[in-house]
């Protein structure tokens, strides 16, 4: 069950990540937040989107959902960082104008 919702979540994070830099980049601002916390995501992301893809995942895939905490803690980690990037950026936003 938790592999399925994190199967699920990470392409869902990979794509508002993306949206967030696109955002980002369209604003001025004096932290270049896409540098900073944007792409570094993005890349852990991708990465663990890779290791959910690889044959090797599905070959071991009994053994993970023993660590169903360990899937847990990447979603929540990444859920937080998406909500405050998305404040972050509606407080960027007030401030250029």
């Amino acid at each position: 069950m938790v592999d399925r919702v994190y199967k699920g979540a990470i392409p869902q994070f990979k794509t508002r990540l993306r949206e967030l830099r696109r955002e980002f980049a369209s604003i001025k601002t004096r932290t270049d937040w896409n540098r900073l916390r944007v792409e570094p995501l993005l890349r852990h992301v991708e990465s663990l989107e890779a290791v959910l893809r690889s044959k090797r995942h599905a070959a071991q895939i009994s053994r993970l959902t023993r660590g169903v905490s360990m899937f847990h803690s990447d979603l929540v980690y990444l859920q937080h960082n998406l909500q405050e990037l998305s404040k972050t950026l509606e407080r960027e936003r007030r401030t250029e104008t």
